[in-house]
């Protein structure tokens, strides 16, 4: 099978059936599942605070929410794409999909805090499957060239722009509705997403081999430890013995995990796409990049609700400029990275981003949203629009077709681990940080608290505002501090990392110069 043939509206795959209607509408399929992935990341944020009254989470434990869903999604995403490529793409496409809309309607109708975060880690195991294997069918359904560019720009810029997206209908879903149908609204969706799909895209080649069920138990396990470790130490301290005992099996996991993708004949993860230092690097800037990003999402829904007093649908409309800068940088960014390549992208997305965040850590109880939030939030959705792009662009570049799912699905993991245990590390930044100031208001609280308020404290063991603000501004300020290190990491790993070769440039063009031999396997 060619893998650059495109469907048309009279070809047939090889179940003999209509391949597509069109790129258009493959495209459109493709990205809408990408959407709904993405999107239930940050659609599930902005019901947090409401969540976290019904169901009695702590802000340190809320952030599970989020973490249930990313680690199993970050943790499976190498699996699902490797199922993909043994499978067929299409019909692991359509499973992934139907699975995750199964989950969102559990998560919807779930009672009690266990029930929801065992439908969120449900939830992850779907989109794992899903979202690496649509990544793929992009590389057998568009030609190389300026056609995969567009197609690779459009899918970014949902992956990007799908968080902002999803804050706003999750502000119109909790205003209007309640926090349930944040996940009941995939149900539908996902129900659409999977009719569609044999009508569009047509089957892909399956390439023999086997699952690594051992590497994919090693590294989710592994990464649930060491988010776990950092979370414990948030609300119990460095010194815990349980903090302790889980760093030391994420430790050992990880390590197994390594071993064990050297000695598997079809790792999960293959070794051997870290040798090329582009890939690589790209890798690694995707990771430290989304431990940024996750965190401004999460600290910022919580400010903009908790402090500013916005509701869910104005703190959605909040969000809705990050979608529209990271749409208009992610399509400038594709049109111009097959003339000046991915680098100079990468470098100016991990400065904007940066500079954003070092903003954001002058935010105080006096904030406004126009004065102190608008101009931060813009600035980091330019460098995502560049980012995003260029990282995609490059990690799926001279790429064999039979390894396709499995780099998308790397690039995924590498954004859905980085998002998980960079939140874990920016909460326990925060939760430091605000024990401290905590500490600190206790006199100011003493002496100028009213009666009523001295009871609500003696009662909830919490403060009133606005010395409750007090703590959590501070709090967020610092993890903003935190998250800022990790997009300066991503400059420097684009700087002095990163190098474009001609024959890059070439194919980006649609010339199809001739690949560098590929890496064999350590």
């Amino acid at each position: 099978m060619d893998r650059n043939a495109t469907p048309s509206s009279t070809s047939t795959g090889t179940n003999g059936k209509v391949r597509g209607s069109g790129h258009g509408l493959a495209l459109l399929v493709i990205a809408s599942c990408q959407l709904m992935v993405v999107l239930d990341i940050t659609i599930v944020n902005i019901a947090l605070p409401h969540i976290q009254t019904a169901l009695g989470f702590s802000t340190e434990s809320l952030s599970w929410v989020v973490n249930a869903y990313t680690l199993t999604f970050g943790g499976l995403l190498l699996l699902g794409g490797r199922t993909g490529d043994i499978l067929g793409r299409r019909r692991v496409f359509m499973f992934g999909v139907l699975l995750f809309g199964l989950a969102s309607l559990l998560g919807g109708l779930a009672q009690n805090a266990g029930q929801l975060m065992g439908a969120r880690a449900l939830q992850g195991v779907g989109g794992a499957i899903a979202s690496p294997t649509a990544l793929a069918l992009i590389t057998t359904t568009f030609k190389e060239g300026p056609e995969r560019n567009r197609a690779f720009g459009v899918f970014a810029g949902v992956s990007a722009g799908g968080g902002a997206i999803g804050l706003l209908a999750g502000g119109l879903l909790v205003e209007w509705l309640n926090w349930r149908w944040v996940l009941f609204v995939n149900v539908p969706i996902a129900l659409l997403i999977a009719l569609a799909t044999p009508k569009v895209i047509r089957e892909s080649e399956r390439h023999p081999g086997h699952f690594d069920l051992a590497g994919a138990l090693l590294s989710t396990i592994g990464m649930v430890a060491l988010v776990y470790g950092f979370i414990r130490a948030s609300q119990e301290g460095w010194r815990d013995g349980l903090t302790l005992v889980s760093f030391a099996a994420a430790v050992v996991l990880l390590c197994l995990f390594v071993v064990n993708e050297r000695r598997s004949p079809q790792p999960i993860t293959p070794l051997h796409m870290f040798a090329d230092r582009n890939r690589a690097g790209t890798y690694a800037i995707m990771l430290f990049f989304a431990c940024a990003i996750f965190g401004m999402f999460f600290f910022l829904t919580l400010f903009v609700q908790n402090v500013l007093g916005f509701s869910p649908l104005r703190a959605g409309l909040a969000f809705l400029p990050v979608s529209a800068m990271v749409a208009v940088f992610a399509g400038i960014t594709s049109q111009l990275l097959p003339k000046l390549g991915p680098k100079p992208f990468m470098v100016s997305g991990s400065l904007c981003a940066a500079a954003g965040l070092a903003w954001l850590t002058q935010t105080d109880i006096h904030s406004t949203y126009l004065g102190s939030i608008l101009g931060p939030m813009l600035l980091f959705s330019a460098g995502m629009g560049q980012q995003f792009v260029s990282l995609t662009l490059m990690a799926l570049s001279n790429v064999p077709d039979r390894e396709s799912g499995a780099a998308s699905g790397l690039l995924n993991s590498m954004q859905q681990v980085g998002g998980s245990l960079g939140l874990s590390i920016l909460v326990t930044v925060f939760g430091t940080a605000s024990r401290n100031e905590a500490k600190d208001q206790v006199g100011s609280f003493l002496r100028d608290s009213t009666p009523d308020q001295k009871a609500f404290f003696a009662r909830t063991k919490q403060f009133p505002k606005p010395w409750s603000d007090q703590v959590l501004t501070s709090g967020v300020s610092a993890a903003f501090v935190a998250a800022a290190a990790f997009t300066l990491v991503t400059a420097l790993i684009a700087l002095f990392v990163i190098q474009v070769r001609p024959s890059d440039l070439a194919r980006l063009q649609g010339n199809h110069a001739p690949a560098p031999t590929a890496p064999t396997k350590t």
